[in-house]
C-alpha cells in the first residue's frame, strides 16, 4: 500500500518533472555561445534568445499564475514587457536591439524557475484542484497546467537542439 507523504504527492512530482526539463534546457542552452543567440538559421523560424524568453514566460503563466494569479510582486522576477515580448503567437525577430540582453534573458529564466520551485512546494495536491482551460496534461486543472509546463518545455528544448545543430554544433554527448 502506498502511504501519502510529501515525496509521493503529485505536487512532487510534477516538481521533478519542471526540475528535469529544466536541467535538460540548461544542458543545451549553455553549450550555445552567446553569439548565436540571435541567429536565425537557415530552414529555421526562430532564435535561442526568444526559445529562453517563450519558455519563461510560459513557465511563469502556466504554473505562479494559473495557481496564484499575478501579484505585483511578479515584476520582480518577470516584468510585463517580458511577458508580452514573448508571449505565444509572437515571433521571433532577427534585431537583437528588440530584444532585452542575452544575459537579461537568462537571468529572468533563472529567477522565474527558482520562483516557480518555491512556491509550488508550498502546495498540496489538494490545492491545485481548480479546474483550468487548455492547455494542460491529465487533468484538467491547475496540476495539469503544471504538468503541462514540463511538457511544454521538453518540446521547446528540442527545438533548441535542432537549433544547435543548424548553427553547426556537434551533438551533447553527456
Amino acid at each position: 500500500m502506498q502511504v501519502d507523504s510529501p515525496t509521493n504527492s503529485k505536487v512532487q512530482f510534477a516538481l521533478k518533472q519542471l526540475e528535469f526539463a529544466r536541467h535538460y534546457s540548461t544542458q543545451l542552452i549553455d553549450s550555445i555561445e552567446e553569439e548565436h543567440w540571435f541567429c536565425i538559421p537557415e530552414g529555421c523560424v526562430t532564435h535561442l534568445a526568444w526559445q529562453i524568453g517563450h519558455l519563461s514566460m510560459a513557465q511563469y503563466m502556466l504554473t505562479l499564475f494559473r495557481v496564484r494569479g499575478r501579484q505585483n510582486d511578479d515584476e520582480k522576477f518577470i516584468p510585463r514587457k517580458f511577458l508580452k515580448k514573448f508571449l505565444k503567437g509572437t515571433e521571433p525577430d532577427a534585431d537583437q536591439k528588440s530584444y532585452p540582453t542575452a544575459a537579461e534573458i537568462l537571468e529572468v529564466f533563472m529567477k522565474t524557475h527558482d520562483r516557480v520551485i518555491t512556491e509550488l512546494a508550498t502546495f498540496s495536491d489538494e490545492q491545485l484542484v481548480e479546474p483550468v482551460i487548455m492547455p494542460y496534461a491529465v487533468e484538467p486543472t491547475q496540476l495539469g497546467s503544471i504538468l503541462f509546463c514540463s511538457h511544454h518545455e521538453m518540446l521547446h528544448a528540442g527545438q533548441i537542439g535542432l537549433l544547435r545543430r543548424r548553427l553547426g554544433y556537434a551533438p551533447l554527448n553527456k
